[in-house]
């Protein structure tokens, strides 16, 4: 149903591109229960858990801005891309993530699988435990045997899928980081700009930030 309402402030689109980057921060301090049998999934469960809620949030609040009337001002229109690039970019690391959850459950469930030959500078396998001189000291190396028998795993099985979730955990801390950090710029923008005038379609340099870094990652992967 259309309601009768006018189209968004410069203030309330530069607020709604920083409450948008505010709930993509706050997917990094997310924290999630971790059973200690899955201690090497903790680095990533709380992004996994919280990441679908806020992207599902930023959607519905996505419909709401572009519900009657469309934005039509330039200013309007930047903060559209700038909100609607964000939020692709979310899904997809959040694909990613996801991804990478899946491979490594599916590893663990096969724990015959050889080790990953990168790690053999830090683990050496006797009788499926690491010996100490490998790149931990006596005391990293109980906890890592103590945390791979809870979870039925090898030293060395345990240390590869801990390293691939840190790994996850890494990516998705930088694309969220980037993304947030993207909106606040665009947000000062649209704020900044408000006794000026946008610069929406004068070159590249006009388009919001993270338009133009997913145009040059586009760009960098052809």
């Amino acid at each position: 149903m259309t309601t009768n309402r006018t189209e968004l402030s410069r203030t309330e689109l530069a607020d709604l591109l920083t409450g948008a980057a505010h709930n993509i921060s706050g997917v990094l301090t997310a924290e999630y229960p971790t059973p200690a049998a899955r201690s090497y999934l903790h680095p990533v469960l709380g992004a996994l858990a919280a990441g679908p809620r806020v992207a599902g949030e930023l959607t519905d609040r996505l419909e709401d801005f572009l519900d009657e009337p469309l934005p039509a001002t330039p200013a309007g229109l930047f903060a559209l891309a700038s909100y609607a690039a964000a939020l692709g970019w979310l899904t997809e690391s959040l694909g990613e993530l996801t991804d990478a959850v899946d491979r490594i459950c599916t590893q663990v469930g096969i724990p015959a699988a050889p080790p990953d030959p990168a790690l053999a500078p830090l683990l050496a396998e006797k009788d499926g435990t690491a010996e100490a001189g490998f790149g931990f000291s006596v005391l990293e190396l109980a906890a890592i045997r103590a945390a791979a028998e809870t979870a039925g795993l090898t030293s060395s099985e345990y240390v590869q899928v801990l390293s691939q979730s840190l790994l996850a955990a890494a990516r998705i801390t930088n694309a969220c980081m980037e993304i947030a950090s993207g909106l606040a710029e665009d947000a000062a923008y649209v704020l900044g700009e408000a006794g000026g005038h946008l610069r929406i379609g004068e070159g590249p340099d006009s388009l919001p930030t993270l338009v133009r870094t997913l145009l040059t990652r586009m760009e960098a992967a052809r």
